[in-house]
């Protein structure tokens, strides 16, 4: 790490969460001393006059935006509308604010289900505009994908030096196992401990069993996020994985 990028003022959003917590532990652990977390009930994304506020307040020279709505397959059928609109505009406001406010840096945390439903394996960036994603996923991963655009034409028209990174399925310690809102790790592990404890001889899961992920343990990706923040300044999405 240069010496220039240890007083920067970071902003992480979604500090607190799964991934969020990780991120700023690695931060830490580099020798970042500026580093601001924030929270919905600080600053809600969704609103820009409360993304001006944060600019206003925390005037980051860099920021890492992981905040997000997402959840597994049962939460996206259940709220396509919201998790559009949400992870929309948490990162166009944010990304307008970074423009306005001069930011130096902007790391977009993109998500895997953006890729088109039959990608080929292994998943390669220039895949990402070849087909429609999954269906349930599909409006959180076009929202998602829509930042990417965006990000890019800031880039060209403003200078703003904006990456995109696009990590897969994470999992981990202090992952959700909620089973209305989890992702399949934890859905499953919680769904063995429950059948052991209720005697059952199955579980029942989503789908037909040939569906395949590629998974990432938390630590690992979060130690992408940092090295991508330090050296990354390329205007292509980058998967991690």
């Amino acid at each position: 790490m240069s010496a220039s990028l240890v007083c920067k003022r970071i902003c992480v959003t979604g500090g607190c969460g799964f991934l969020g917590r990780r991120v700023v532990e690695r931060l830490q652990e580099a020798g970042y001393e500026n580093i601001f977390v924030t929270r919905r009930s600080d600053y809600d994304l969704v609103d820009g006059n409360s993304v001006n506020n944060l600019y206003r307040d925390i005037r980051p020279e860099i920021v890492i935006h992981l905040a997000a709505v997402v959840g597994g397959i049962g939460a996206n059928l259940e709220n396509p509308g919201r998790f559009f609109y949400e992870n929309l505009m948490m990162g166009a406001q944010l990304i307008e604010g970074a423009r306005l406010h001069s930011v130096e840096k902007f790391v977009q945390i993109g998500t895997i289900c953006s890729y088109p439903k039959f990608t080929p394996v292994p998943f390669r960036e220039d895949e990402l505009w070849n087909g429609y994603p999954e269906e349930t996923n599909a409006p959180y991963g076009v929202a998602k994908k829509a930042l990417l655009v965006q990000a890019q034409a800031y880039r060209d028209q403003y200078g703003l030096n904006s990456i995109y990174l696009l990590p897969v399925n994470l999992y981990g310690p202090g992952d959700n196992f909620d089973p209305a809102s989890s992702h399949v790790i934890p859905a499953l592990i919680k769904k063995c401990v429950d059948a052991v404890e209720e005697g059952s001889l199955e579980i029942r899961v989503w789908g037909t069993g040939n569906d395949t992920r590629e998974f990432l343990y938390v630590d690992d990706d979060a130690e992408g996020i940092v090295l991508a923040t330090e050296n990354d300044n390329g205007r292509e999405p980058v998967n991690l994985g």
